[in-house]
Order: structure tokens, then sequence, then C-alpha cells
């Protein structure tokens, strides 16, 4: 018996991960203005999970750097870290993304921009024996 031709589904979207911090952004980037579908994050559109004006800049600084604000549209899902660590894990993940796409025209543009680099800064864990924080010692005695 002859196995039946299943034919591959093609992907539609390009597929990246992007990290600061604790935060993680997995990011799916479509082909689609964002007029007719916005940025979605958490299933929230992206406006709301990321209020104001300074967070829309930072969203907004891969698709402003290489030109496609209006070209490319994403699902986004974010998990762990607070609000700056995801909206950095944001714009790796978008970053990263966008590069997948076309490698030798985005990816010397992102480059410079540091939007590329992951940001590792993370909170020091705490060592046993100290006092409360990650270096703080225990008060000596005067005498």
């Amino acid at each position: 018996m002859q196995k039946p031709n299943i034919a591959t589904k093609t992907k539609s979207y390009i597929y990246a991960v992007g990290r600061r911090k604790t935060g993680v952004a997995v990011v799916k980037l479509l082909k689609a203005k964002q007029t007719d579908q916005p940025i979605t994050v958490n299933g929230k559109p992206i406006e709301q999970y990321f209020p104001g004006e300074s967070a829309k800049n930072i969203w907004q600084e891969p698709f402003r750097t290489t030109n496609t604000f209006n070209v490319f549209t994403a699902n986004v899902t974010i998990r762990g870290g607070g609000k700056s660590g995801q909206l950095g894990a944001f714009v790796h993940a978008v970053s990263r993304a966008l590069t997948k796409s076309s490698s030798e025209k985005f990816r010397p543009i992102l480059k410079k921009r540091h939007l590329l680099t992951r940001d590792p800064r993370m909170k020091e864990r705490r060592k046993p024996g100290l006092a409360h924080k990650a270096r703080a010692k225990k008060q000596s005695p005067k005498r």
C-alpha cells in the first residue's frame, strides 16, 4: 500500500525569539499591513499592552530603522520579567525576525543600532551567608 502524498504546509510567518533580563518574547512576523491587522501582544493590541509615548517609540524602532512599518505585523507571546524587560525582549525578537526576512538588507542597519544585541543584565542572585541582598555584608560589632 502506498502512502498518500501529503503536501507540506508553507509557513506564512517568520519565527524569532528575543530576550532581555528574564523576559522572553516569541514573535511570529507576518507580511501584512499594521492598519489591517494590528500587532498583538498576549492577545491584546500593542498600544494597550505597552501604553505611553516612550514605549511606543521603543517598540517602533526596528520597523522605523528598516522602513517596514506598514509592511509587517506580528503576533507576540511574552513571558517573565517586568514591562521594561518585556519591551526589550519584544524589540530584540522583532529585530531578529526582520533579519531572517532579509538578512543582507536589514542586518547591517539593525546591528549598527544595537537592536540585535541581547542585553544580558539580570538581577544578581543572592549568595548564602550574606545579609539580605546579593552583595550586602552582615554588620560586624564594634567591640
